[in-house]
């Protein structure tokens, strides 16, 4: 405790110093004093826990010193020491709370008791402002945080009580970059503070796995939006601001709109999972362009993995990119949540190895099991990982099967028809995998080949449709469609073209030949 002295006599102020063992009692002398005047500036100067001060003094009396020395703040203790046993000089300073009042000579044993008192309601003081601090600080925090869900009863806020009368606010969210980390947050709300060198220009609270800013006022929001563009968007690697992962909500006006800023910056901080490479900020402006939460907008297209296969077979390495880009696109513009994109990926990604495998069975020990493809899905936790795993296999299949150094395009082509002859098939789509002109491709078809596109077409189909007949295992239109027909009138009519015969005699002539052959 801080002990302030003030008595125009210098004996009565030596006679203090030296009457008690003030260390002992726990108090420092901080000053001395010998008129009102000096009494006053010292008081508001050195703001002393306890004032021993004399009624009668030079400039100001004792009583003046008192009143305005409340006027000016100061919540310390006085003690009034005086030679005048008069009690209405008691009774005045009662009303500044003055509690005790000492005549001359000074009693040793009253003083000591004096200060002791002074010093245990002082005590008394700051632990009962400590727990009403501590009450206001937690409800204060639970105001803020029924602002920031929306649940405030606004028209009861006292907005300049509770430090939000500013003209714009933003709320910030903040984590641990490190996704697997469970060590403790870098305290950015702290260096928030030093930047702005004012304690109330933003509050901190910690909601869920999250802590929350709101910056108060547009030095506050510009200061931070400097730090997150210059120093968290690319942080120097192995700094305390690497560690962060931080989203901010739109700027705005009102107490009553916080929670809008509050939920951007909680929908960017579940759209973590699209950021690209070593990307530690999120803000309002990357959302897309009329994103609504609870939207339907997104189709889950089957389209993809046909397409993925069908450029892995033509080694078209550039519409891979494409189209990966894409479908990178469709689902950020997508209000899908993260595990349903996760499945819709799982599933591209297996259909393209099924149909791969189809076509080329001499590739299934190339991928990963279903069930591996599902899991390394599952454990990646943005989206450009899940696509460059795609890419990786991709890649591996499409250097299996060959196409990187087959010296003719038209080799690749012929393949291709090959192990997709199922399909409905036209020069124009293929043209297009393989990046060339239609018409083009229709001449330099037919004079390699010496016949046209739709004839090659028809002799692998017929000629796969012959091997299927062999067996009783499937009926006449079952491989008409199975070899790409969905005609089966069609298919006879082809089929006897270019055999002479039909289906059905077809197969009766091999199985007649196949007793031939059996019989003893």
């Amino acid at each position: 405790m801080k002990l302030l002295i003030a008595d125009d006599e210098i004996d009565v102020r030596e006679g203090i110093r030296y009457l008690l063992n003030w260390s002992s009692l726990d108090y420092t002398i901080c000053g001395e004093c010998k008129n009102g005047q000096d009494t006053l500036d010292q008081i508001i100067r050195l703001q002393p826990d306890v004032v021993l001060i004399d009624l009668r003094m030079p400039h100001l009396n004792g009583l003046e010193v008192v009143k305005l020395a409340r006027e000016n703040g100061f919540t310390g203790v006085f003690i009034i020491i005086s030679g005048l046993s008069d009690f209405s000089f008691a009774q005045e300073a009662m009303r500044f709370g003055v509690t005790c009042y000492l005549t001359k000579p000074i009693d040793e044993q009253e003083l000591e008791k004096a200060v002791l008192d002074a010093r245990h309601l002082l005590l008394e003081e700051q632990e009962k402002q400590k727990r009403m601090n501590q009450y206001r600080d937690r409800a204060r925090e639970s105001i803020l945080y029924d602002i920031l869900l929306n649940q405030a009863g606004y028209s009861l806020l006292d907005c300049h009580d509770l430090q939000l009368d500013a003209e714009v606010y933003q709320v910030v969210l903040y984590t641990s970059y490190n996704q697997e980390s469970f060590q403790a947050t870098w305290d950015f709300a702290g260096i928030l503070r030093l930047a702005n060198h004012n304690h109330n220009s933003l509050d901190h609270i910690r909601i869920g796995n999250h802590n929350v800013i709101i910056l108060k006022g547009d030095f506050a929001i510009k200061r931070f939006e400097e730090l997150a563009d210059h120093y968290i968007s690319q942080p120097q690697k192995g700094s305390p601001l690497d560690g962060l992962f931080l989203t901010y909500g739109g700027p705005v006006c009102s107490i009553e709109q916080i929670h809008k800023s509050y939920n951007d910056a909680q929908r960017l901080m579940k759209r973590r999972f699209f950021c690209s490479f070593n990307q530690h900020v999120l803000c309002y402006k990357d959302m897309p362009v009329g994103f609504q939460p609870q939207g339907t907008d997104f189709v889950m297209e089957n389209t993809y993995s046909q397409q993925l296969s069908d450029y892995i077979q033509s080694g078209n390495r550039h519409m891979i990119v494409d189209l990966l880009e894409k479908l990178r696109q469709a689902l950020y513009c997508s209000s899908l949540e993260i595990s349903k994109i996760r499945h819709y990926l799982a599933d591209i990604m297996i259909q393209v190895k099924s149909s791969i495998i189809y076509g080329y069975g001499n590739l299934d020990t190339l991928f990963p099991n279903n069930a591996a493809i599902i899991y390394t899905i599952e454990e990646k936790y943005y989206l450009y990982e899940i696509l460059d795993f795609f890419n990786l296999q991709f890649e591996m299949c499409m250097n299996a099967i060959g196409s990187p150094t087959r010296t003719s395009v038209l080799d690749n082509i012929l393949q291709y028809i090959r192990h997709n002859y199922q399909e409905d098939l036209k020069l124009g789509t293929i043209a297009e995998l393989f990046g060339y002109n239609s018409s083009y491709l229709g001449k330099v078809f037919t004079k390699t080949t010496g016949r046209n596109f739709n004839v090659y077409l028809d002799e692998v189909r017929i000629e796969n449709s012959r091997r299927l007949l062999i067996n009783d295992h499937y009926k006449v239109y079952e491989i008409a469609q199975m070899v790409g027909y969905g005609n089966v009138d069609y298919f006879h009519k082809k089929f006897r073209k270019y055999t002479g015969i039909s289906p059905a005699e077809y197969r009766r002539s091999h199985a007649e030949a196949d007793m031939k052959m059996s019989a003893p």
